[in-house]
């Protein structure tokens, strides 16, 4: 049987998605009181948001929304919550209709 001199640790760095994501949840409420700055930090940092709306959905998420979309994140407006997924990270809603 021939020797085989595999380097596993070289191609553990070349796969696709081998690096492990330090990932978190977190919870707050959007009323407008968090700067969009924050909510877009946040999510460069692999979090994923559950805020919960106080007052128009659409006005309070306007000045961050947009900027989610282009960076490849995705918003879901459910039950009261807006839910932020930074990009890798996708939103199943198929349960739901």
């Amino acid at each position: 049987m021939a020797e085989f001199d595999l380097d596993l640790q070289a191609v553990e760095d070349k796969l696709e998605g081998g690096e492990e994501r330090d990932s978190r949840i977190v919870l707050d409420i959007l009323d407008g009181s968090t700067p969009d700055a924050e909510w877009i930090e946040l999510l460069e940092d692999d979090a994923v948001l559950v805020l919960s709306v106080d007052g128009n959905v659409n006005e309070l998420a306007a000045g961050f929304a947009r900027d989610v979309r282009d960076m490849g994140g995705e918003l879901v407006h459910f039950r009261g919550f807006l839910i932020v997924a930074p990009p890798g990270v996708s939103v199943d809603t198929d349960r739901l209709d």
